[in-house]
């Protein structure tokens, strides 16, 4: 690329950093630290084919410049967790509304295959669910409590068990995405089929609303974050698949940070599902209006965070 054009390219750019670092514009630390990542790779492309050039004398002027900004004088607010959930999270997230709505058709897609697969197999449930967890249901609904699973455990050991897993499911979902989105899409066609063929199993023994009034209780919360993490894998994926003018390392940073802020963004809501499905699910015998209740709480809750909110914001932030 000729000097000229890359000066072309990436001017407003540069001139919006300065803008900033003498204080005649305003942008978020993180915005700041993502365009710093941003005038360093430039600088390096600069010395790397204009060595001698006035452009690369220039960056390196504004990267000296920012490096004390960044690094030495930022400070942190006392109520940064507050304003992460508040503003900061919510105003980036709107930007992945397209990869959370990929992540969630994957899933749907794979849960409808799930359950067409159990109703055309009848081993196709043992395959997913495996014979134990079959063979005690089973059991347990011909003892005419068909959920007596969620009573097993102890409450705060299972609690924290069932948390601990979900965040470990969630982790892989957005780690894999590591393998260009492909992992992730796997995690999501994994998790969608099991819960097909779950929900096919007890509607074939003519259980559907009892195992649904029951395990939406938690699973409200506990599917809906498992493609929120979804969603975070196919952004980390697409940082390396798309890098658009960045370099491909400094893309996958900047990607990573963004999965990464959306992981920390569920781990709230997955204290929440763990203490529902430890606590809660397994009073079987409450009332349908209050399980329907939790339900419709916990989806509104999610939908809200995650989509309603973050359009709304933006739209008052224009």
């Amino acid at each position: 690329m000729r000097e000229a054009s890359f000066v072309k390219r990436n001017k407003k750019k540069w001139l919006l950093f300065e803008n900033v670092l003498d204080k005649k514009e305003q942008v978020s630390p993180d915005k700041l630290s993502d365009l710093y990542i941003e005038i360093t790779d430039d600088l390096s492309y600069a010395k790397t084919f204009y060595p001698q050039s006035n452009t690369a004398q220039y960056l390196n002027s504004v990267a000296s410049k920012a490096h004390q900004k960044i690094y030495k004088t930022k400070k942190e607010s006392k109520n940064r967790l507050f304003s992460f959930f508040k503003t900061e999270f919510p105003l980036e997230f709107v930007k992945y509304h397209k990869q959370l709505g990929i992540a969630f058709l994957t899933f749907v897609f794979f849960a409808i295959i799930g359950a067409y697969s159990a109703a055309n197999d009848g081993d196709f449930v043992r395959l997913i669910l495996g014979d134990d967890y079959v063979n005690t249901t089973l059991d347990n609904i011909s003892k005419g409590d068909p959920m007596a699973v969620y009573k097993k455990m102890e409450e705060s050991n299972m609690f924290i068990m069932i948390t601990l897993n979900n965040i470990k499911v969630a982790m892989t979902a957005f780690v894999f995405g590591i393998l260009f989105s492909v992992g992730t899409l796997f995690v999501m066609m994994r998790n969608g089929i099991m819960l097909g063929s779950f929900l096919y199993f007890f509607y074939e023994k003519g259980l559907l609303w009892e195992s649904s009034r029951t395990i939406w209780i938690h699973g409200t919360i506990e599917i809906s974050v498992i493609i929120i993490a979804g969603c975070a894998g196919l952004v980390l994926g697409n940082g390396l698949l798309f890098p658009k003018t960045y370099s491909r390392l400094a893309s996958f940073k900047m990607s990573f940070k963004a999965g990464l802020k959306i992981m920390v963004s569920t781990i709230p809501f997955f204290i929440i599902a763990g203490f529902l499905e430890g606590f809660v699910t397994r009073h079987t015998e409450m009332p349908d209006w209050l399980a329907l209740f939790i339900i419709l709480t916990s989806f509104i809750s999610i939908l809200y965070y995650y989509v309603i909110y973050p359009i709304k914001l933006t739209k008052q932030k224009k």
